[in-house]
């Protein structure tokens, strides 16, 4: 299926991926605890287990987490903000494009076994590169500073783990349950 067939299952997954991405925005209004209990492993996990193709497991949560981002960017984090974005959004993108890969590769069957792998094994993903990427942006990517963010971040991961786990339940979840009731959610199968 190409990228320009846009069928009514493509239209619900992106509006599920759309409305979990309203919630972190609005997550950042008050700046409480819950600021950072972030959907966006759910969202990469969630794309790359049902868009089919290359392109729309990546393309559609990515644009859907730069839109967000540019929302952020220019309005609550705007002294953060460095051109469009903020400084090293690219380790968040690349480490969110890793999210995805392992999705593709664990998701291939959707069961909850494999949505808490995906979901530990996306959490992992997040921890690693953006702290490297933090590193990289503060021009000190050495083996003791890397280590110190890796302990430094585990609150933050925690986090990420949780939101992680929570938005994943919320969307495979609605979305499971949506396909058992309209057919017309469930994948269409290729002709042997």
């Amino acid at each position: 299926m190409s990228l320009s067939t846009f069928s009514p299952r493509n239209a619900v997954l992106l509006l599920i991926i759309v409305v979990i991405a309203t919630l972190r925005l609005l997550s950042f209004i008050d700046m409480g605890p819950l600021t950072y209990f972030t959907p966006l492993g759910a969202m990469a996990l969630f794309g790359a287990a049902y868009f089919s193709g290359h392109v729309k497991p990546y393309l559609f949560p990515l644009l859907t987490l730069f839109i967000s981002d540019l929302i952020l960017s220019f309005t609550l984090f705007a002294e953060f903000r460095t051109g469009l974005l903020y400084s090293g959004w690219y380790w968040t993108y690349l480490a969110f494009a890793l999210m995805t890969v392992a999705g593709k590769l664990i998701l291939k069957k959707v069961t909850i076994t494999r949505i808490i792998l995906a979901t530990i094994t996306a959490t992992l993903i997040h921890w690693l590169v953006s702290d490297i990427g933090a590193c990289v942006v503060e021009n000190k990517l050495t083996l003791p500073f890397y280590l110190n963010r890796l302990v430094t971040a585990i609150p933050y991961e925690l986090r990420f783990l949780g939101g992680t786990a929570f938005f994943s339940a919320v969307m495979f979840g609605i979305f499971e349950l949506a396909q058992k009731k309209y057919t017309f959610l469930k994948p269409v199968k290729a002709n042997n």
